[in-house]
């Protein structure tokens, strides 16, 4: 799993499968793209950071 941090602070979490990249825009802005809940194509959306979340271990 990874653990998505936005701008704001506030986060979510994506399947490892559904992530398709992180870079910096011509803007300097953190850009991730990833896979639509739908599988109807990608998006990208500005975030903070993000966190490879590690199988089997409990996160709070």
């Amino acid at each position: 799993m990874i653990k998505y941090i936005y701008p704001d602070g506030s986060h979510c979490y994506r399947a490892l499968h559904t992530a398709h990249a992180v870079f910096r825009d011509d803007e300097g802005r953190l850009i991730a793209r990833a896979e639509k809940a739908d599988q109807s194509g990608m998006y990208e959306f500005e975030i903070r950071g993000f966190e490879l979340l590690e199988a089997g271990k409990l996160y709070d």
